[in-house]
């Protein structure tokens, strides 16, 4: 997903893409090699940097995808109106370079000793960095309880659909599509409220610990619904992006 870039004092380094994948028609997975990456934990992002040959630059933050003994990874989603989503999902290719710095953040990050039940809830791109989270957890061999609700407009927007189709031991992935359902749907359908999160959703019973990532408004429904149902606020993280709209 695709935020203006927060600073700090990180170094920049240029990174060669090391492959282009593909993930739907708009979103596409970029791993890179940086030189000096000191490691990442998920749930963290890290900064891109595009310089024109004029000397304009443009900064964006993304989600890391991949899981922290992974090469470094991002999931980007083109948008129509950006500045660097549309080069990176059309234009870019293995043996480029990208500039980049991180690992960003500290607070929107799980590893097995955080515990569970784990309730992860994404809204479209949002599930970037839930995806590095469910792979750290798979790779370390968590048994922590898992449930995952991702929301999208249609099944072809479903983004990691093959990984996320895979059974786990421990894990349960559920969808809302809010605008287009192929033929046969069983799934649930419209966005997430209080209704289908009391459906889906661990009870507030379990001590869950709850992500929550999206557009604004996906997060800010989906988390006061959650505290509504009795998660503790502290026990609910949220990271969101964009403006208000959501999947």
């Amino acid at each position: 997903m695709e935020r203006t870039a927060v600073r700090g004092r990180l170094t920049w380094q240029a990174a060669a893409v090391a492959s282009v994948t593909r993930e739907t028609a708009s979103v596409v997975t970029i791993e890179l090699d940086p030189p000096h990456w000191p490691g990442h934990r998920a749930g963290q992002h890290l900064d891109v940097r595009l310089t024109a040959e004029d000397g304009y630059t443009a900064e964006r933050d993304y989600s890391i995808a991949s899981a922290p003994d992974e090469p470094v990874a991002i999931t980007v989603e083109r948008l129509e109106d950006g500045e660097v989503s549309p080069y990176l999902t059309q234009e870019l290719r293995a043996g480029d370079e990208l500039e980049l710095r991180g690992p960003v953040g500290g607070y929107f990050v799980w590893g097995p000793a955080d515990g569970g039940p784990l309730m992860l809830l994404a809204g479209g791109s949002g599930i970037v960095p839930l995806r590095s989270i469910l792979r750290h957890r798979q790779r370390t061999g968590s048994d922590v309880p898992t449930r995952l609700l991702y929301s999208s407009r249609g099944w072809a927007d479903v983004i990691y659909r093959d990984e996320l189709g895979q059974r786990h031991d421990g894990v349960q992935v559920s969808y809302t599509l809010t605008r287009r359902q192929p033929a046969g749907w069983t799934g649930h359908t419209g966005r997430i409220g209080p209704a289908l999160l009391a459906e889906v959703a661990w009870p507030a019973a379990e001590n869950p610990l709850a992500y929550i990532c999206g557009p604004t408004s996906f997060v800010e429904t989906a988390a006061a619904a959650l505290v509504g149902l009795g998660y503790p606020a502290e026990r609910v993280k949220t990271e969101r992006f964009g403006g208000t709209g959501g999947p």
